[in-house]
């Protein structure tokens, strides 16, 4: 694990959904459509497809429904961080969870509230 790697999601080209509004109605069907099957093995949002471009993972998401208290759930399939040589990479919220772990601890916030990386 990169330990210089950044979050990426405010940056032109990433535009990873965080709330309900923002999920693509296309994809919300497409996983309806799955989770609807009776011989589901897995949530359609724990299947890693390598040949898309670190744009469209942004894009997925894992979980987009309502949880036990009512609130509306989202969470992104991949957490894209910058890595220190510009390049960006795209974390899959179950395969990677330990280095997505590692990347939120290194946030840090000073006295005005602005972010800082260890």
């Amino acid at each position: 694990m990169n330990q210089d790697a950044k979050p990426a999601y405010n940056e032109p080209g990433i535009n990873q959904p965080m709330t309900a509004e923002e999920v693509d109605p296309k994809q919300k069907l497409d996983q309806k459509r799955e989770l609807d099957k009776e011989t589901l093995a897995s949530n359609p949002g724990d299947r890693i497809d390598s040949s898309q471009s670190v744009e469209e993972k942004a894009k997925q998401v894992a979980v987009d429904a309502p949880d036990i208290t009512g609130d509306h759930i989202v969470v992104p399939e991949y957490f894209v961080v910058d890595e220190p040589d510009g390049e960006k990479k795209a974390l899959h919220h179950v395969k990677d969870a330990e280095e997505i772990s590692d990347v939120i601890r290194q946030a840090r916030i000073d006295e005005n509230g602005n972010q800082i990386w260890r």
